[in-house]
C-alpha cells in the first residue's frame, strides 16, 4: 500500500475518496459523472417502479407467468408490480434487491462507482473493476471510507473478461459503464452481451482526433467507419460511435435505442439501451447512411444504406439497397469535387421524453449537483434539436465560403423558417444549425443576403469559390422577416449551454501510467543509483565471465 504522503484526498458530490499519485484524476469530467448519475437515477427508477417500460428477460417474463412478450398476462403481472412498487421512495445507499446492478470497468480510484453507490437510489449491487492491482486497492479503501461495503465490491481484472463472465442471463447487469484514455472499441463486444433485455450502456469516447477526421484509416480500423475532418465532425463523430455500437449488438441479434448522446468539450458520451430482437435488427441497416460533402463549398448530402419497403402481412418489410449516389460529379453550387465518409447513424441521437425527465430530476435532485446549471442547459438545446435531421453547418463557415458579413443568427433562421423549413441548434457546436433545407436554399439565403452586403471584388477570383456561387441568381424568394419562432427557448432563457474553461491547461490529461504497489517516494528511492549498479553488476559479470572462460576451455578440451 502506497505511503500516506503519496495519497490525495478528493472531494466530489457526496464522495471522498484517497487517490494514489498514479491514479488518472481529472476534476473537469465532474460534469460527465454528474451527468450520468443523474441519467442512471432516472434508469433506476423507471425499472423498479415501472418494469413494463423496459423489454424483460426471458428468466424475468418466466419469473412473473408469462413466455411470451406479448402474452397478455404480462400486462396483468406487471401492472400489480408497478401498482406496488409506486408507493416505494427508493433512497441512495440503501441496497434494493430488485434494483439494478451497475458494472464499472475501469474504476481507478473507484471515485465514478462511489459516486453512485451514495447518489443514485435503487440500486442492488455497483461492481468497480480495474486491471491495475494498486487501483483495486484503493477501490477497496474507498469503498470502507464510504461505507459502502454492502453495495459495491471491488474486482481485479480485464474490463472486457469480466463482462464475458456475465453473459449468462443470470448474472447480466442493468448498466455498463466505460470510460476509457481513448477508444472503447475493445470493449464494445463484450460490453453489448453483458447488459440484459433493455439495459444501459454509458460509454465515453477521448479519442476526439481520430473521430473528427484527423486520422480517418484509424478511425475506419478502431469505429468500422471513415471520419471526416468538417465542420459537423463533432456531430459526425457521435454517429460513427453509435452505428459502431449498432454493429457490434447486430452480431448477436441485438439493437440500440439511444437515450442520450452528447458531444462535450473534449470527448464524446453516449447513453444507450440495449434490445433483443432479430426482426428489429433488420432494419438496423436502414438507420446508416454515407456522408458526401463538398470539399469547395461545404454542401453535404447523405445516402442511406439501405431502405425498407412493405410488403404483404403485417410489419413485414423486403430490404433493398440505397438508391445511387445523391451527388453528381461535382458540386451544382460551385464545381468542386465530393469526398466520401461514412457510414453514420441516422436515427434520432435522443429521446425527447427521456430528457425532459433527466431534466426534471436534475432540477429537484436531493443534493444539487454541481454542474447542474451546464447539464439543464445542454439538455434543452439537445431536447430542441431537430431529431431527423443529421449534421449541421456553421453560420460562420458557411460566411467564410463567400468571404462576406456573417447575418445574426436570428436572420438566418428566420429566413429558413420564413421559406417553409425547419431548423434548430445543436448542442456540438456554437453558432450552428441544423436544417431539413437542401443546400440550394442555403446558398440562396447567401446570395440574398450579399445584395445589401456586398463581398469585395478581390474576394470574387476568376475560378474561386465564392465567385462560383455568387455569379448565380437565386432560385427562391427570400425574407429575413423576424420569425416569431427563430429564437430558441434555451437561448431566450440564457440557459448555461457550453462551459467556459474552469482551469488552465483543462483539455485531456495524459495517461495514467499502470503501477505498482508502493508510492513515488519508494519508487525514486528503489531507482537512486540505477545507473551506478548497473555499471556494477556489469563490471561483476565480465570478472565472472573472464574467470569462466579457462574451465570452459578444458571442459571443452576435455569433451
Amino acid at each position: 500500500m502506497a505511503s500516506q504522503s503519496a495519497v490525495t484526498e478528493v472531494c466530489e458530490g457526496r464522495a471522498k475518496v484517497d487517490l494514489p499519485q498514479s491514479v488518472f484524476y481529472n476534476p473537469v469530467q465532474e460534469y460527465n459523472r454528474d451527468l450520468t448519475i443523474a441519467i442512471i437515477s432516472e434508469f433506476a427508477e423507471r425499472h423498479i417502479k415501472n418494469p413494463s417500460a423496459y423489454l424483460v428477460s426471458r428468466a424475468a417474463r418466466k419469473k412473473f407467468g408469462c413466455q411470451k412478450e406479448n402474452d397478455p398476462s404480462s400486462v396483468a403481472v406487471t401492472a400489480d408490480i408497478d401498482k406496488d412498487k409506486k408507493q416505494v421512495v427508493l433512497e441512495a445507499g440503501k441496497k434494493y434487491q430488485n434494483g439494478i446492478r451497475i458494472f464499472e470497468g475501469l474504476a481507478a480510484s473507484g471515485l465514478r462507482s462511489v459516486r453512485f453507490g451514495l447518489e443514485i437510489p435503487g440500486v442492488k449491487e455497483i461492481i468497480a473493476n480495474d486491471f491495475d492491482k494498486n487501483a483495486v486497492e484503493f477501490i477497496k479503501r474507498n469503498i470502507e471510507k464510504n461505507d459502502l461495503s454492502h453495495i459495491m465490491m471491488a474486482k481485479h481484472g480485464d474490463a472486457a473478461m469480466g463482462m464475458y463472465e456475465s453473459k449468462a442471463e443470470e448474472n447480466l447487469f442493468d448498466v455498463v459503464d466505460l470510460d476509457p484514455y481513448g477508444s472503447p472499441s475493445i470493449f464494445l463486444d463484450a460490453t453489448v452481451q453483458s447488459v440484459r433485455d433493455g439495459g444501459l450502456l454509458c460509454i465515453t469516447c477521448t479519442d476526439a482526433a481520430v473521430l473528427c477526421g484527423n486520422a480517418l484509416e484509424k478511425c475506419s480500423a478502431t469505429y468500422g467507419a471513415v471520419s471526416l475532418r468538417s465542420k459537423f465532425c463533432h456531430e459526425m463523430a457521435v454517429r460513427i460511435i453509435l452505428q459502431c455500437i449498432d454493429s457490434h449488438a447486430n452480431r448477436y441479434s441485438r439493437y440500440i435505442v439511444p437515450l442520450i448522446s452528447l458531444s462535450v468539450d473534449f470527448y464524446f458520451r453516449v447513453f444507450v439501451q440495449v434490445f433483443t430482437s432479430q426482426k428489429q435488427v433488420k432494419h438496423s441497416c436502414t438507420k446508416k447512411a454515407m456522408v458526401y460533402e463538398c470539399v469547395g463549398c461545404g454542401a453535404f448530402e447523405l445516402q442511406p444504406l439501405a431502405q425498407a419497403v412493405p410488403t404483404k402481412g403485417e410489419d413485414n418489410f423486403k430490404f433493398i439497397p440505397g438508391n445511387g449516389a445523391p451527388v453528381a460529379s461535382e458540386c451544382e453550387h460551385c464545381g468542386h469535387h465530393y469526398r466520401c465518409g461514412g457510414p453514420i447513424w441516422t436515427d434520432p441521437l435522443h429521446d425527447h421524453e427521456f430528457i425532459k425527465s433527466v431534466i426534471a430530476r436534475v432540477e429537484d435532485f436531493p443534493s444539487p449537483l454541481k454542474t447542474k446549471d451546464r447539464i439543464c442547459g445542454m439538455l434543452n438545446v439537445a431536447l430542441e434539436e431537430l431529431p431527423d435531421v443529421p449534421l449541421y453547418y456553421v453560420l460562420d463557415a458557411v460566411c467564410s465560403v463567400i468571404h462576406c458579413q456573417p447575418p445574426n443568427m436570428m436572420l438566418m433562421r428566420s429566413a429558413l423558417l420564413n421559406a417553409g423549413f425547419k431548423v434548430s441548434m445543436s448542442h456540438a457546436a456554437k453558432n450552428s444549425y441544423k436544417t431539413n433545407a437542401p443546400s440550394q436554399i442555403i446558398w440562396d439565403i447567401m446570395r440574398t443576403w450579399i445584395k445589401d452586403h456586398p463581398v469585395s471584388e478581390k474576394r470574387l477570383a476568376q475560378g474561386s469559390v465564392a465567385k462560383a456561387i455568387l455569379e448565380k441568381a437565386p432560385k427562391h424568394q427570400i425574407s429575413f422577416k423576424a420569425h416569431p419562432e427563430a429564437n430558441p427557448d434555451s437561448r431566450e432563457k440564457g440557459l448555461l449551454r457550453w462551459q467556459a474553461n474552469p482551469l488552465p491547461n483543462w483539455g485531456p490529461k495524459a495517461k495514467a501510467k499502470r503501477s505498482q504497489p508502493g508510492d513515488l517516494t519508494e519508487k525514486r528511492a528503489a531507482n537512486q543509483g540505477k545507473m551506478k549498479k548497473a555499471k556494477i553488476d556489469s563490471n561483476s559479470q565480465d570478472r565472472n565471465h573472464s574467470a569462466a572462460e579457462p574451465e570452459t576451455q578444458e571442459h571443452g578440451e576435455k569433451e
